[in-house]
């Protein structure tokens, strides 16, 4: 077997194993919940740490793994992360405790897989780059993007699944995938590019940026807690002074960058066009569309599935199933568009998948509530579409556009980006839906036990914190059981008035008006940033290969 589909294959599983991490946690977060016994209503910062912290790792790492890689060797850094993510799931397999010390436990064996995620991340696209001749990278990073879908869909199929028999099996399934991939990896992959030892590590550096990001990235968690009154915590000292710090950092480390002899954060690569341009595009991209999915299956599991007769500890596995023909529609286009983009660039697909993902975020706004499900169906299905033409070509144009002993660097950075902008997006969504939700939620709500018959529950309904209902209709709680259940001694509610408030339409329809503000005020500025993605696309100018010549000397081939 030639080498370059050794590379190929073994980049893919690993790609497969993270991929098939995420959905499946993220499907069967209701039975880890409930298995370790945490409350949402009351420990939603568990479930935003479970949820992020994981970014938030990968995110702060994969710059300086990286640069590593492009010191010590992508191959054995790329080994070294297999081995470490095995472990993180061998970790949350195991899993001791409950309770929030149980919570506690999952989050640091999250950030466990981060960092052998990060390490993955960080070198699978320059591996691939340096195998493949440079009009055929397209395609193999098209495959390889494809076999992250694919895990996607098998990860939700999977959670599904492993949830209702032990939410512990979640976790063990990315075990024989790491194994066979470690044990893989160390024997077949080799280094094509000589790593550069001679050149120093940039520890001021990584140790600004580092600081900077986490400080930035937890200043954006901790402000989508509720603080004092507030729905919200961005009022809260502490995420101010965070996010003052962090931005300051990062200023720091831009100025270190500018001066040190073997800078991490290659700022020289921002004067290739293609590479800042599809970074630009990639970074407003992952703002726009990261936070889709879970917005969408919050969407279904909290308002229409209950509308369709689905019990809400079912919701969490059939609004995965629903949202699959966004990734088919990835699939679909994912290795079409690579293809054509080495023969043809990246411009024109990169652009028009744009163009197209943003047209879906405004068709999205102009469904009800209770949608016919084949519009809807057919609207992701166009947007994962638009998302495929857009993705592998845009990471072909960066990686061809940087010199090869650069390439560990430039894919640390561009996942970085990449990531940052996909925590970003969670954090807008939520923000934006919070804060439109919290002027409408509270005396919707309010209105709605009245008219059912339970006026005393009215002044609760106008207290129960919107990100505490949000993140309880995403992990599959009954919303009404549980408020019944929560009730202060000496409020009872009618037995007619909890009949009617246990019908499966009664809370779908309560909330529905609300929501609905909310999640379109979310998707046009969605659209307005996915449309700004289309331009900086359009912008990177003709296709470059970067090609490195005797002493050095970069030669850009415009082709």
């Amino acid at each position: 077997m030639q080498y370059k589909w050794i590379a190929l294959s073994n980049t893919t599983i690993g790609v497969l194993m993270a991929s098939i991490n995420g959905t499946i946690t993220l499907i069967s977060l209701p039975a880890i919940f409930r298995g370790i016994n945490i409350n949402p209503f009351t420990s939603f910062q568990y479930l935003l740490w479970i949820l992020m912290g994981y970014n938030v790792v990968t995110a702060t790492l994969l710059v300086s793994f990286g640069r590593l890689s492009d010191i010590f060797g992508r191959v054995r850094l790329y080994n070294l992360g297999f081995l470490i993510f095995t472990i993180g799931s061998i970790l949350l397999f195991l899993t001791p405790n409950s309770g929030s010390l149980g919570a506690l436990e999952l989050i640091v064996f999250r950030i466990v897989q981060g960092i052998g995620g990060a390490f993955l991340f960080a070198n699978s696209a320059a591996i691939i780059t340096d195998a493949f001749p440079y009009n055929e990278r397209g395609k193999a990073l098209g495959i390889n993007q494809i076999a992250a879908l694919a895990g996607s869909l098998v990860g939700l199929i999977l959670g599904g699944i492993l949830s209702t028999i032990n939410w512990r099996y979640v976790f063990l399934v990315s075990v024989p995938v790491g194994i066979l991939g470690t044990i893989w990896s160390y024997a077949k992959l080799k280094e094509i590019s000589a790593p550069s030892r001679s050149e120093g590590i940039d520890w001021v550096g990584n140790l600004t940026f580092g600081l900077g990001l986490i400080l930035i990235l937890i200043a954006i968690t901790y402000g989508l807690l509720p603080y004092g009154d507030s729905q919200l915590g961005w009022g809260n000292p502490f995420v101010i002074g965070s996010m003052i710090a962090g931005l300051g950092l990062i200023g720091a480390f831009i100025n270190v960058e500018t001066k040190v002899k073997y800078p991490m954060f290659r700022l020289e690569l921002f004067k290739i066009r293609m590479f800042a341009a599809g970074n630009l595009a990639s970074f407003l991209r992952s703002i726009a569309y990261g936070g889709l999915m879970i917005m969408l299956i919050i969407f279904l599991q909290g308002i229409w599935l209950p509308l369709h007769g689905y019990s809400y500890e079912e919701t969490p596995f059939w609004a995965g199933i629903y949202t699959i023909p966004l990734m088919i529609g990835f699939v679909t286009m994912g290795p079409i568009s690579g293809w054509l983009s080495d023969k043809y660039g990246a411009r024109l697909l990169a652009t028009l998948g744009m163009v197209i993902v943003g047209i879906g975020f405004l068709l999205l706004t102009l469904l009800p509530y209770n949608f016919n499900y084949a519009e809807f169906a057919g609207i992701i299905f166009l947007m994962g579409l638009g998302n495929g033409m857009f993705a592998s070509p845009n990471t072909a144009s960066i990686m061809n556009s940087v010199p090869p002993k650069y390439r560990g660097a430039a894919s640390g950075m561009r996942a970085t980006i990449q990531n940052t902008g996909q925590t970003l997006s969670m954090a807008l969504f939520f923000t934006i839906v919070i804060i439109s939700l919290a002027s409408t939620l509270p005396s919707a709500l309010a209105n709605a036990v009245t008219q059912a018959g339970a006026p005393q529950l009215a002044p609760l309904m106008q207290k129960i914190p919107v990100t505490g209902a949000l993140f309880a209709a995403f992990l599959g709680y009954d919303p009404v059981k549980t408020i019944i259940s929560s009730l202060p001694p000496g409020i009872t509610v009618p037995a007619q008035a909890v009949a009617i408030m246990e019908q499966h339409d009664w809370f779908p329809e309560a909330i529905a008006p609300s929501f609905m503000i909310a999640l379109r005020e979310a998707f046009y500025i969605s659209a307005v940033l996915t449309f700004i993605a289309a331009i900086a696309s359009a912008l990177r100018g003709r296709r470059v290969i970067a090609e490195q010549l005797d002493g050095g000397v970069v030669n850009a081939k415009n082709r």
